[in-house]
């Protein structure tokens, strides 16, 4: 194998953070919980490229974990941002860009008649709950299995720490299952709240499952006939597959969706977006935060949609998506690795057939770290409008580079 890479920065920082952050660092963005050798610190990011806090430099296929849609530091969206900041960004109340990116978004997703905005995507989920259930009456909420709509009791993939009763009108079902959805409804009966999905089966881990236009016309139904409310979790696939909500394709709509990540290309926010029969839920409840109005991201979100909008940036990222996905099958295939390659091309889930306990996988993406790409080995990765097809193959090429590398060590299927 390649030389490790060098890391006494960033060790060093693990170390400091140990002893000041609980496991030196938490959630998903905790390097821990990919592979050994991965970098935890960065010192900065451009397109579609980020630097450890060695100054190692890697093409990014993580992209902020979502957020980066357009490329980090896109001139037209920082422009907007900063411009706002200099004016106002948290005040005693909100700017006029709250008028105005809602305006946007209500033209633009096909199935949105008003906005609220928060901070991130767990909020933006746990308030559609709480606007389904105000508007209904009802309690019951079904969710598939294995589904992650962010990290809080209700639904946070952890239970320590959870009682019973932040789950207690939970139900699941198997995603994509017309009789496992059905068998829930039942259970439900006439307190049906709302049922959750996101807007493909991207559980962490296993192959991605887009939905078929016959399941997400079923779970409407079922909403339609019990009164409840069709959520569509957007956060993850939101502005990156179709700027006008991620189901416009399947020609589904639904009654409330929640968005973050790409929506600013990389600046914090989040929204729901919501049709007019779920208004009034909306405006019973009570939901707010100290820094949900903030200017500067909602400036970000109006530059960002409008380009994603108005230019070629989501098909040429489906593009680059292509070109890469057809690369890592020729650079696996060289070297007698195949690949499971699911999911949309814009958000690829990449795993290696036969590899059940990640062995290869992690094997894999550390060899990748040392020719300078940055893979994920059970996530669902991502990319964006920066990645040239010069960085593609770039990055093929830093892949087969790392397959000749496992392969000479011996890391192959059992």
């Amino acid at each position: 194998m390649t030389a490790p890479l060098g890391n006494s920065r960033d060790l060093a920082l693990q170390e400091r953070a140990r002893h000041v952050i609980p496991n030196g660092m938490w959630g998903h963005m905790a390097t821990r919980s990919i592979a050994p050798g991965y970098p935890q610190f960065f010192s900065r990011a451009s397109g579609c490229r980020v630097w450890d806090a060695d100054g190692n430099e890697y093409i990014d296929f993580m992209c902020a974990w979502g957020p980066n849609v357009l490329g980090y530091h896109h001139t037209a969206v920082e422009a907007a941002a900063l411009s706002q900041l200099q004016v106002v960004d948290s005040g005693n109340g909100p700017t006029e860009m709250v008028v105005e990116l809602a305006e946007l978004l209500t033209s633009t997703l096909d199935h949105a008649d008003w906005c609220l905005f928060e901070k991130n995507g767990t909020d933006a989920t746990t308030a559609c709950v709480t606007i389904a259930r105000s508007a209904t009456g009802k309690r019951k909420v079904i969710m598939a299995k294995g589904a992650y709509h962010g990290a809080v009791p209700w639904c946070s993939p952890s239970v320590i720490g959870v009682t019973a009763e932040d789950r207690a009108h939970l139900i699941s079902f198997d995603w994509g299952d017309l009789v496992s959805l059905e068998a829930a409804v039942a259970q439900a009966g006439d307190d049906l709240a709302a049922i959750i999905l996101t807007a493909f089966r991207h559980d962490v881990g296993r192959d991605q499952e887009l939905p078929t236009a016959e399941f997400l016309r079923a779970a409407r139904a079922h909403c339609d006939r019990a009164g409840a409310m069709l959520i569509c979790d957007d956060v993850r696939a939101g502005f990156r597959l179709d700027v006008r909500g991620s189901w416009a394709r399947y020609g589904v709509k639904p009654d409330l969706a929640a968005y973050s990540k790409a929506i600013a290309n990389g600046w914090p926010l989040a929204a729901i977006a919501g049709a007019n029969h779920a208004r009034a839920g909306a405006e019973k409840i009570f939901t707010t935060g100290s820094f949900w109005y903030g200017a500067a991201a909602m400036a970000a979100a109006v530059a960002t949609v409008r380009i994603l909008r108005d230019t070629d940036a989501l098909a040429h990222t489906e593009a680059m998506g292509k070109r890469f996905r057809q690369g890592l099958d020729q650079a696996a295939t060289h070297h007698g690795y195949r690949l499971r390659q699911t999911g949309p091309v814009q958000m690829p889930m990449v795993l290696v057939d036969g590899d059940q306990d990640l062995r290869i996988g992690n094997a894999l993406c550390a060899a990748a770290l040392r020719h300078g790409i940055f893979l994920h080995p059970k996530h669902n990765m991502f990319l964006c409008a920066a990645h040239t097809a010069a960085d593609i193959d770039r990055a093929v090429e830093g892949v087969d580079r790392a397959f000749a590398d496992i392969a000479a060590a011996g890391v192959v299927p059992a």
